[in-house]
């Protein structure tokens, strides 16, 4: 498997598991309890440590968010390189 496939597979396998959880937690019915660290639609808690937690948690998914952008602009940059009859960038070849 190349770099790209492999790549390519991993960013799916997050896509994929992101709907998952986010399909989940709408199919949950209100009356539901809450999901302690699952539910990306709770109420902000009020209290330092709870503030500080999920402050973590916004800029790990941020960084998240960052790293996957710049994969997927790697991945279009080898695939445009691809489509134009070029190596890519690393020297590679098949």
């Amino acid at each position: 498997m190349d770099a790209v496939t492999a790549a390519k597979a991993r960013i799916d396998r997050a896509l994929a598991d992101l709907e998952r959880k986010v399909l989940e937690l709408k199919a949950r019915p209100a009356s539901a309890p809450l999901i302690a660290d699952d539910d990306l639609f709770a109420p902000r808690p009020s209290n330092a440590a709870d503030l500080a937690r999920i402050a973590e948690l916004e800029a790990a998914g941020q960084e998240t968010a960052q790293v996957l952008a710049r994969a997927v602009d790697a991945v279009r940059e080898v695939l445009a390189e691809q489509a134009q009859g070029r190596a890519p960038a690393g020297g590679e070849t098949d």
